[in-house]
Formats: structure tokens, sequence, C-alpha cells
């Protein structure tokens, strides 16, 4: 049993928090500079320039890429042999937080009684944690800072079986095209089909951590990633919603087995700002 005690994770996600939202990952800024090369429309040209312009300064500058610095979505990935020493390891996530927030001038996102006082917590927590046991003696952590704007733009959709694959494209398509500029295009689509409606949402969220042109490594689901691909591309929002196109940097779609009268799909969308970090213990 490898111990590994709460201040070592309450460092970490401290500095998690930071580099999350003052660095874009480098396949992120990768597809940035592979959608100016490709944008035909002037405008949305300049656009894609001023957002690698701000990814850069923001990484210089260290400070935020952009100023809603997200509801801090954590992925925890804990060893079987792992133990955690000195606290609680969810507890250590939001001192965590709460030091990396208030160090890296973060803003402060989160309300608490959220149909009433909606009172700002003042430090970023509570953070939303999702945890795998998994094999091993390591502690994966893995911070994602998911801005508001973004993450309104989520939907489910409780399909019939009997919709199949052109029901699943419809709604995806449906679901980018409503959502318009309010996700800050182009974005990153993140899918989940099966499961049961918590499962399909919690795939299509994590589905956003996929290194960007990475296909799923399904044949049949890849190719209907590139089909959402073409079609999301062919609806003409473009950069920022001024038009172009270039409005998914990806397509990630991830499933799971589905009951014989089900057929959950979920959409979770990215903005442009596809910030996320992780670290092993």
């Amino acid at each position: 049993m490898r111990e590994i005690s709460v201040k070592e994770v309450t460092d970490s996600v401290s500095r998690l928090c930071q580099e999350a939202n003052f660095s874009l990952p480098e396949d992120v800024l990768d597809a940035l500079r592979q959608a100016l090369a490709s944008e035909q429309s002037p405008i949305g040209k300049q656009t894609l320039e001023q957002l690698i312009e701000n990814a850069r300064m923001a990484k210089a500058e260290q400070m935020a890429i952009c100023q809603d610095c997200g509801a801090t979505v954590v992925y925890l990935e804990v060893g079987q042999d792992v133990h955690i020493t000195g606290g609680s390891l969810y507890d250590a996530v939001n001192e965590g937080v709460r030091m990396g927030y208030q160090a890296g001038y973060l803003r402060k996102s989160m309300v608490k009684q959220p149909f009433s006082s909606r009172v700002n917590t003042k430090d970023n927590t509570p953070a939303i944690i999702h945890t795998d046991i998994v094999a091993g003696d390591k502690l994966k952590i893995i911070i994602v800072p998911k801005g508001g704007g973004s993450e309104n733009m989520s939907r489910l959709f409780m399909l019939t079986p009997s919709k199949g694959r052109q029901g699943i494209v419809d709604s995806v398509v449906t679901a980018v095209e409503e959502a318009g500029s309010n996700p800050c295009p182009p974005i990153i689509v993140g899918v989940g089909i099966g499961g049961t409606s918590e499962k399909s949402m919690e795939l299509a969220k994590k589905s956003l951590l996929r290194k960007v042109g990475a296909h799923n490594a399904d044949p049949e689901v890849a190719d209907l990633e590139k089909d959402l691909f073409v079609r999301i591309n062919a609806l003409g929002i473009g950069p920022q919603g001024y038009g172009g196109t270039v409005t998914a940097l990806a397509v990630n779609v991830e499933t799971f087995p589905a009951h014989i009268a089900s057929m959950p799909l979920a959409v979770n969308l990215q903005c442009h700002a596809a910030r996320h970090k992780e670290a092993v213990l």
C-alpha cells in the first residue's frame, strides 16, 4: 500500500488550477493554428488570430485565458493500492481549488442556493469531483475549468432506439446549431451515447479530454465523429459566431451499452479555451 498525503493532493490541485487557466494544451493550440490555415472567412481568420494571440499573452503573463475561470471539474483516478493520509481526499481537492483560485487571481464563480439567494462561495468551491478506482498505486488528477457559456449549451436527448444513427446525427447538429455563438466557437463537441441519462452526460463531458484530432478506437464510432464534424462545420457559425467554415475543432464520441428500450444521447460543448491540466502522484 502506497501512501499519499493530503498536502500533496492540495498542492497539486492548486498548481493545476492555475496552469489550466493560464495555458492552453498544445494540441488545442495546434488545432487553432490549423483552423486559421483552413478558415475561408476573412473575419473568421481575424478572430482566430486574436484567439491565438490571447492564448500566447495569457501564458506569457501568467493570467487567465478567459474572464470565466469556470466551475472546477476534477477527475480523480485513484489506484486501488493507494492510501490517502492526513485527512479527506475531497477536502484536500477543495482546499487546492481554494488556494489555486486565490493565488492565481482567478474569478470565483460558484454560488450556493442556486435557485434563490445565489451567494458566491468566494473561493470557487465546491469542485465537481468524479472518482474512478483503477489498478495500481498512483493518483491521477485532471483539472478542467468549465465555463458557463459552453456548459449552458449542454443537451440530453432520450432517444428511442428506432431513431438510429441518423437520429443521433440530427440531434447533435441541432444542438450545435441552436447553441450558435453562445459556447464561444470554434468548439469541441463532446457526445455520449448509451448507458443511462447520467452516464451519457458523463461520457460526453469526459470525451472533451481526448487530444484534439484523435478519433475513437472503434471504426464505426470514428466514422460517426467524422460525419458529425463535416455536418457541424457546414452550419457556417464560424469562429465566435461571426460566420465561417470552422465551427468545431473536433467531435469526440464515447459510447456505452444501453437498455434495450433506450438510446440516451448527451451533448457537451467546450469553448475554444479547452482548458485542462493533469498530474500523477
